[in-house]
């Protein structure tokens, strides 16, 4: 059976007024899907074009990576003509996503109000640091995110500072979370014939995935936590390194030749002990009553993995992976980025994909980690500033050539 041709959020119009990160990376999802993204610009452009850059003149890979599959159009939304172009734009779309300071849009004359009057139809996100109560007018940034939202507290080692994850869970982390909330609105709108107001707040998404360390937090009322490895427990959830904090224990294992990233991550499940003892040449640990269980094991998680690591040292990460696999321990060698990009079954996923760019001639990026077998993806390059001006104002809102040009002139597009 073949495929429909049609995508999942076919016909389905998203103004994108988004920036940065957090927004175009729900966005961009939203046009993996199959929505018509029109990336809205102020006519200087989204800030990214122009930041980080590795080449002169061209879009750098910050905003290239995070507008793949989008329309982009520029618009000066303080001029009066601009703002009766965006009224338009609004009243045509399904889905308006934007992430500006709190009470930007607002002061733009467009309240949620004044946008349902428009269009009831519309579903209309904000993705902000925060939400109401004393830190709502925080500026918010990745990091500050991940400090406010409960990972850098618990990310790191026991003697060591707070430390920032290399995963951006404070942007692409909550445009994640946004992408489920638009979806949602739209379903519901299926119903109800009505749109709906949609926000998230970076630091609650970052909340939702450090839940299991609010589980410890109450966990600790009623004693150590015995599967970390710390030696000593206050009376909140401390850093613990590598462990793994569930129920399983952990670590990141050194290996041979002992680069910055030579090690293999292992869990050792109960039924894992008795041939990972064999591996390590200590076969006799796997019926010592002093190793032999999990109860037994818990109090020496440090010298557990040590012994380990005394094996693992000498072998490359990969021959470590081969012979845990072959006795179906769980594992994973630490995959540096070097590596990940040119992972050639990351490449066959389409997760590691290289598009054309007209100006840069290629780049690689990420793919869609959505696979619909009905909705495939075809990652396409990002817009060039206001590549679809005139595909959007004359072909679709019908303004007359001459008035483009002198929209142009007047720097309203």
């Amino acid at each position: 059976m073949t495929a429909p041709s049609t995508k999942a959020l076919e016909g389905i119009r998203v103004l994108d007024m988004t920036h940065v990160q957090s927004g175009p990376s729900a966005t961009q999802l939203l046009a993996w899907l199959g929505a018509d993204v029109v990336k809205l610009e102020a006519p200087t452009g989204d800030i990214t074009r122009k930041q980080l850059r590795d080449l002169p003149d061209v879009d750098s890979l910050y905003f290239t990576m995070l507008n793949c599959n989008k329309r982009s159009i520029t618009l000066n939304t303080k001029t009066e003509r601009g703002k009766e172009i965006l009224t338009e734009l609004i009243r045509r779309s399904d889905v308006m996503v934007e992430n500006f300071g709190p009470g930007a849009v607002d002061r733009m004359g467009f309240t949620w109000d004044r946008i349902q009057e428009i269009n009831p139809r519309i579903v209309y996100a904000s993705i902000k640091g925060f939400g109401e109560g004393p830190y709502t007018n925080f500026k918010a940034y990745e990091v500050v995110a991940q400090a406010m939202g409960g990972s850098m507290s618990t990310t790191g080692f026991e003697d060591g500072p707070p430390l920032a994850t290399g995963a951006q869970i404070g942007d692409s982390g909550t445009g994640v979370h946004a992408v489920a909330g638009i979806l949602a609105a739209l379903f519901q709108r299926e119903r109800t014939g009505r749109g709906q107001r949609v926000n998230v707040a970076m630091q609650h998404a970052v909340l939702n995935l450090c839940r299991v360390k609010l589980r410890d937090q109450q966990r600790l009322a009623h004693g150590p936590l015995a599967e970390y490895p710390n030696e000593d427990f206050g009376d909140e959830v401390p850093r613990s390194g590598n462990a793994s904090g569930g129920g399983q224990p952990g670590w990141a294992v050194k290996c041979a030749p002992g680069g910055p990233n030579d090690y293999v991550y292992v869990i050792v499940q109960p039924v894992g002990w008795r041939p990972i003892s064999e591996l390590i040449g200590r076969p006799e640990l796997a019926d010592d009553p002093e190793w032999a269980t999990p109860e037994a094991r818990l109090p020496k998680l440090n010298k557990m993995f040590q012994l380990i690591e005394e094996w693992s040292s000498t072998l490359p990460k990969w021959e470590v992976l081969e012979r845990l696999n072959a006795h179906n321990i769980p594992c994973g060698p630490i995959l540096s980025t070097r590596e990940i990009i040119e992972d050639s079954s990351l490449v066959a996923n389409e997760m590691v994909v290289t598009v054309p760019h007209p100006q840069r001639g290629e780049f690689v990026t990420v793919g869609s980690p959505l696979k619909l077998s009905d909705s495939p993806v075809a990652v396409t390059s990002s817009p060039l500033l206001g590549e679809h001006n005139e595909e959007v104002y004359v072909g679709e809102l019908g303004l007359g050539d001459e008035e483009v040009r002198l929209l142009k002139s007047n720097g309203v597009i």
